[in-house]
């Protein structure tokens, strides 16, 4: 008998689910969140749509807990596919526990995974239209964020010297790119493949929640101004997500897919916003997680 199949999504909020729902067919889910009840509404909602869902919460800003998770997947069978959404924003969280969690947490993930995933396996970080924002980094900071080990990132000068969120954020998911291009090495010895994906403004709930606040004008002028002229969908996310992850995606490793409606384009053009150079890009420009 052949042994089971899964898929491992970490965060259950709308863009991991409408992902599970695109990769999960005859596969066993497995989502890990840190919040247990979300969990349990996620497994209940997917159970009922005939999806074979099992749960596990994680901190994924705690090595051990990651670690852990990692563990209790391989029990499960095979890891065919690692898909990682889970994160915090800028209007969330401060700088602090943006490098822990989304910088330190996805290179936790990356690690863990990519000593257990399948031969012919894939995985996939979301991050986010951020990481375009930042002009180039410095080699040496670079490499550090590439290769350096993960437990010490949260440590390197240039992380533990950020004071705002946003710049924060835009850091992190450069970082998550970089990390994602030199794990894909690693993922490849095991005959797997990792990109990642970086959405621009996607509706989700958080997303119309940070629409409606008082500093939401950067995002309404991303959106306004754009070449689609709306925020994505979770759909459209999920859609890009299963090419990279399925068989017609064989050829993508190493990679970072921009899935933004224009929004880089334009603020390269000059047309939204004012692009900058360096890391101190604008906090309401740093939107597009799934929390």
């Amino acid at each position: 008998m052949s042994a089971t199949k899964v898929v491992v999504v970490t965060g259950a909020g709308s863009m991991g689910v409408m992902i599970a729902r695109r990769v999960g067919q005859g596969r066993t889910l497995l989502f890990a969140d840190i919040d247990p009840d979300t969990l349990a509404a996620v497994q209940g909602r997917l159970s009922d749509e005939g999806y074979d869902v099992a749960t596990r919460v994680v901190d994924t800003s705690d090595h051990d807990s990651v670690r852990d998770l990692a563990r209790a997947a391989a029990e499960l069978g095979d890891v065919e596919v690692v898909v990682h959404t889970a994160g915090v924003s800028p209007n969330m969280a401060d700088p602090a526990t943006i490098a822990a969690v989304d910088l330190a947490g996805t290179a936790f993930v990356l690690e863990e995974f990519g000593a257990i995933i399948a031969d012919g396996g894939a995985g996939l970080v979301i991050s986010s239209q951020a990481a375009h924002m930042s002009g180039p980094l410095p080699d040496d900071v670079a490499r550090s964020l590439a290769h350096d080990p993960s437990d010490a990132l949260v440590d390197l000068p240039v992380v533990a010297a950020l004071e705002d969120s946003g710049a924060a954020y835009v850091l992190a998911k450069l970082g998550n790119n970089l990390r994602v291009q030199a794990q894909s090495v690693l993922w490849g010895d095991r005959g797997a493949r990792l990109n990642s994906l970086s959405p621009g403004i996607i509706s989700t709930p958080l997303a119309q929640h940070e629409l409606s606040s008082p500093d939401a004008a950067g995002d309404r002028d991303m959106l306004e101004n754009c070449a689609a002229g709306r925020m994505g969908t979770p759909t459209e996310v999920a859609e890009i997500a299963a090419l990279l992850l399925g068989p017609n995606g064989r050829y993508f490793s190493g990679s970072d897919l921009l899935i933004d409606g224009g929004v880089i384009a334009g603020m390269r053009a000059g047309r939204i916003g004012a692009y900058r150079s360096d890391d101190e890009a604008d906090a309401a420009g740093a939107t597009g997680e799934d929390a």
